[in-house]
């Protein structure tokens, strides 16, 4: 290994001179590229080098390479002498530490790409020799390679027919890939629109005249992503001035119809793979779209009419319309839903048009818009056509009451929540907790203090809620609750009691939401220390309270060391060791206890709890690690 290394470094010899007699780089700095440069290849000579030593080598030369590249231009303006054996060293070694990468992980198309795009900037001849040809070799089931290669052939080389030959190659051997059919067609309508350009130039040129239509660049044909490299060009084909036939706009559109055709056969089941080709038509101005536009959408609704994502994406399309939204367009939409129901009556369908109504609503119209009047009887017969059916789900009851509220239907909502949450549905927490949150709103926003009925009320709704779910799944409303009767200390008190009930029942949380811990530090703020020890310590009582109450009890009892308060470390340890006798096998915990005895105890209490630490997880395999 040494001496591979050595031979290498020794070619560098000329480059590095060179460097130093031009004075490029000093004696020191040199040194210091040997330094590095010997590192990085030391690595690459290891039986089984990684992918990152091979990407932080070319990352160095790159940058090597730039900062020689800066100083190349002073030294130029100076002596203007061009001949220097450094000068494309850099570049050399860089394509050459891509090579090997890219041999031992042949595999790995990101950095495939990355050393075509490298010698793509550099415009290095082994881009098309090598590169590309290998990558196409090795990895010819991937789509964005052949899209890659034919773009680089169509925008760098200026070679259509290769390029057109690649992506026909491609699509024999990935005949199902979307994006492939998707960028042969927009391939060739840009070479198309080239052409036209090109003819509108040649013929204003031969009149004598001035073009006033703008010819746009071809760097702007294109789009950087692979997956996207080609864009067709929206220039206007209804005519040539001089009342010829416009031949491109209508070889344009048999183009579109026979790539149409091809890809529909290859991917007969793709509804995405349709609605891009008519999202190019669209884009395209061709001779007769019109008609191609209704073959497609003709083709859509004979293969896809089942399908509830073909309905929801049509009442899309015409809720667009050709422009801003306005009642003609809403109606439509809602008509291409009514159709859906009549066709395929279903739970998906039915959600669908819920989310489409709640999406319109939602979208820059306001409840006293006349628009949104129109929704108001759909959204109606949706919910009835729904329970008809017995698909009524907690989602689209939420969906169906969320847009009750977004059209300012307040007291509707309200009696269908009630109607929900005590018949059909009265395990829909979301619905529970939203009719809770209008219910707060509702006496938060009263000018007076709320009655003391009100309050009861409240509180009496709230425990049917509470008493229904397991405290994780009623976290909202239990954080709620809390904060609402956080000044009302009877119904708090109550609320209080009502938790240790639960408690009992579900038991206490190792990870995530704990009540107890913030039951707890509602009382420590409100009543002081001591009464949020009382607290804690009849949490504690329960049987499983959890492991994250005791660490929240814990950090409550650290927290008054810092104070005048002297029992916090003596409670601290009570805690820990009533914790242990449950986690005894939690490692976390272990190492807590440790830093605190560390911190605050003495050096033989920290030396207990690490041997015996140390012991308790030994029988688990686990070894002990004090925390650095």
């Amino acid at each position: 290994m040494a001496d591979a290394v050595q031979f290498k470094l020794e070619s560098m010899l000329d480059e590095l001179d060179d460097l130093e007699k031009t004075g490029l780089f000093s004696r020191q700095e040199i040194a210091e590229i040997v330094k590095q440069r010997r590192k990085f290849e030391y690595r690459l000579k290891r039986r089984s080098p990684l992918k990152k030593d091979f990407l932080a080598y070319i990352e160095y030369e790159k940058q090597l390479d730039t900062l020689r590249g800066l100083r190349m231009k002073t030294y130029l303006k100076k002596s203007g002498y061009k001949k220097l054996a450094s000068i494309h060293a850099g570049v050399r070694r860089i394509i050459k530490t891509y090579e090997i990468a890219t041999n031992r992980f042949k595999g790995d198309i990101e950095l495939w790409f990355q050393y075509l795009e490298f010698c793509k900037a550099r415009k290095h001849g082994r881009m098309k020799k090598v590169a590309l040809a290998q990558l196409v070799r090795f990895h010819p089931k991937v789509p964005s390679v052949w899209i890659y290669a034919a773009a680089w052939e169509f925008d760098s080389n200026l070679n259509v027919s290769a390029a057109r030959a690649l992506m026909q190659k491609g699509l024999r051997e990935c005949p199902t890939s979307e994006d492939l059919w998707v960028e042969y067609l927009r391939m060739e309508l840009t070479h198309l629109n080239k052409l036209k350009v090109l003819k509108i130039a040649l013929d204003e040129e031969d009149k004598g005249k001035h073009s006033h239509e703008k010819i746009i660049p071809d760097k702007e044909l294109r789009k950087d992503d692979h997956n996207e490299s080609f864009m067709s060009l929206n220039i206007d084909s209804g005519g040539e001035s001089d009342g010829k036939q416009d031949v491109f706009g209508e070889h344009g559109l048999v183009l579109l119809q026979t790539v149409y055709s091809s890809a529909i056969k290859a991917l007969p089941y793709s509804f995405s793979l349709r609605k891009r080709f008519l999202e190019i038509l669209e884009s395209s101005s061709l001779l007769h779209s019109d008609e191609m536009r209704s073959r497609i959408l003709d083709d859509l609704r004979k293969d896809f009419s089942e399908d509830p994502e073909y309905w929801d994406w049509m009442a899309r399309v015409e809720i667009a319309g050709q422009g801003e939204k306005n009642s003609e367009n809403l109606t439509r939409g809602i008509q291409v839903y009514d159709k859906a129901l009549e066709t395929m009556p279903s739970a998906t369908i039915i959600e669908l048009y819920v989310k489409f109504l709640v999406d319109i609503t939602g979208d820059g119209l306001q409840s006293n818009d006349h628009h949104t009047m129109d929704l108001v009887s759909p959204h109606r017969m949706i919910f009835e056509k729904a329970e008809k059916l017995g698909c009524v789900t907690d989602d689209l009851a939420f969906q169906h009451v969320t847009l009750l509220l977004r059209l300012g239907n307040l007291d509707e909502a309200k009696a269908l929540m009630e109607k929900l949450c005590t018949e059909k549905l009265p395990h829909a927490i979301k619905l529970w907790a939203l009719r809770l949150s209008l219910e707060m709103s509702h006496l938060q926003g009263k000018t007076n203090t709320p009655s003391k009925g009100d309050l009861r009320k409240f509180f009496e709704l709230l425990k049917t809620a509470l008493m229904k779910f397991s405290i994780t799944e009623a976290e909202t409303v239990w954080l709620t609750g809390l904060k609402y009767f956080a000044d009302h200390r009877s119904y708090f008190d109550k609320l209080v009691e009502l938790s240790f009930l639960l408690l009992t029942r579900d038991g206490g949380c190792d990870d995530g939401f704990s009540l107890s811990s913030v039951i707890v530090n509602y009382v420590l703020e409100r009543d002081g220390v001591e009464s949020a020890r009382n607290v804690y310590k009849r949490f504690l009582r329960l049987p499983h309270p959890g492991l994250v109450a005791y660490r929240n009890f814990i950090e409550l009892e650290l927290n008054q060391c810092s104070g005048e308060d002297a029992s916090g470390l003596g409670n601290a340890r009570k805690l820990f060791e009533s914790a242990l006798s449950t986690y005894d096998q939690d490692a976390g915990l272990w190492q807590d206890f440790y830093a605190m005895e560390i911190k605050m105890g003495t050096s033989e209490s920290a030396s207990a709890v690490c041997w015996r630490a140390t012991k308790a997880l030994q029988s688990s395999g686990v070894s002990f690690r004090p925390k650095s």
